[in-house]
């Protein structure tokens, strides 16, 4: 036996942390033991699609089981979807998705991988764009990749049968997807592929793929989507329920402290290291009354600004928040933006990004939740009067000061 890889169950304890699939639990234990053995560390492939510029705590889940590779001293590749996302992945999707250019794709790709080292180690991340090999393929190639797998396999994804069976269309191009990202593993000999748990059939493709090449499949493991903030659906931009790297300290502690209690646990294991022993009697113990759930949320929210951006700024944030809320205070620092003349009250919120749509802000409004200098407005087409400087407060904690120009600044 050689080296300095660790003994095998604590390797295991720490990859199955949080794990939803692993295709196969035993399959791995034996390329642990083998690699162990040999001193070759595992091949472990994960691939990113660079389709927006920005990561949010969602994809933090599928980072630190990178990072957990890493950490027991396996090969971690980062690889760049750039021809892949020029495809766009189906994968639960309702409707085809739009194609992305090149340019779009490199560009969302470089800051996708700034981001990463938050969590990565950029010294033992290899970085590789899978354009190297799909697009050498050639027309003959693909052609003679998509014979390799049937339409039927394809149709046992349900994203695909439900909309064969609802006649609703279904490209070409889409179908390549799996099979394209299938291609991959065969290329990198990957020994194992990370993915978040809606990506399992894309992983399996690549498993039939290095199987009918004669070559050993790779282990496929998943993690769970991260529920977003609204503690209902997956954690989305686009649904205005995420958390982004980028947000500053208070934003993001802010976030996570409006998170509904019960989801923090999942948030624990997921997006931190503390031990699920713990995690269980800390929740056993809010359970009982023993323990305050908010300020348990806090140590969380403490927990991941410091991670994000430093122990500085993380006891900063929270000293502020306790300001806010427990004194009723209003931030130190609020932006300042110029109203155009006219424009309605839940249209300048949403567009100042107070939230996360313009029917969320309509609703707000409607339920007394917004206030200009203390007074609550109900309603949604109020206009801020010519010449107005006034603190807007969106909820509990989003406040924004507004200024309406003068008839004179307007002309």
């Amino acid at each position: 036996m050689s080296s300095g890889f660790p003994p095998i169950d604590e390797q295991m304890e720490l990859l199955l942390r949080g794990a939803v699939d692993v295709v196969e639990e035993d399959a791995l234990r034996q390329r642990l033991e083998q690699s162990r053995a040999d001193g070759r560390p595992l091949l472990v492939k994960t691939g990113f699609d660079p389709t927006a510029p920005d990561l949010h705590l969602g994809h933090a889940v599928l980072l630190r089981k990178m990072s957990h590779f890493q950490q027991l001293g396996h090969r971690v590749v980062f690889l760049v979807g750039d021809f892949t996302a020029m495809i766009g992945d189906p994968t639960g999707k309702k409707a085809t998705r739009p194609q992305l250019k090149r340019e779009e794709v490199l560009a969302n790709a470089e800051t996708y991988q700034e981001q990463a080292w938050k969590i990565l180690d950029r010294e033992l991340t290899e970085i590789q764009h899978n354009s190297e090999w799909l697009g050498a393929l050639g027309a003959e190639g693909l052609v003679r990749l998509a014979g390799s797998y049937t339409l039927a396999r394809m149709m046992e994804r349900e994203d695909f049968r439900d909309r064969f069976e609802k006649h609703e269309p279904i490209s070409i191009h889409e179908l390549l997807y799996p099979l394209t990202q299938g291609y991959d593993s065969v290329v990198m000999e990957a020994d194992v592929e990370l993915g978040g748990h809606d990506q399992l059939l894309n992983l399996l493709v690549g498993r039939d793929l290095m199987r009918a090449r004669g070559m050993e499949p790779q282990i496929a493991l998943t993690v769970p989507l991260l529920v977003g903030t609204d503690g209902a659906q997956k954690m989305s931009k686009s649904l205005g329920n995420a958390i982004a790297f980028e947000d500053s300290p208070r934003e993001m502690f802010g976030r996570t402290m409006s998170i509904p209690d019960d989801l923090m646990w999942d948030w624990r294991l997921l997006l931190t290291d503390m031990d699920p022993s713990r995690i269980d009697r800390l929740k056993a113990a809010v359970a009982s009354g023993q323990a305050s759930p908010r300020d348990l949320k806090a140590d969380l929210a403490h927990d991941l600004v410091r991670h994000f951006h430093g122990p500085g700024a993380a006891d900063e944030a929270r000293a502020e928040f306790d300001r806010m809320f427990r004194g009723g205070g209003v931030p130190d620092e609020i932006e300042t933006r110029v109203v155009p003349s006219g424009q309605a009250l839940f249209t300048l919120i949403a567009d100042a990004g107070l939230t996360g749509s313009r029917a969320e802000a309509r609703r707000l409004i409607q339920q007394g939740a917004v206030s200009l200098d203390g007074e609550k407005i109900g309603d949604p087409y109020f206009t801020l009067p010519t010449g107005a400087n006034a603190l807007l407060k969106v909820g509990k904690r989003r406040f924004l000061q507004v200024v309406a120009p003068t008839a004179d600044a307007a002309d």
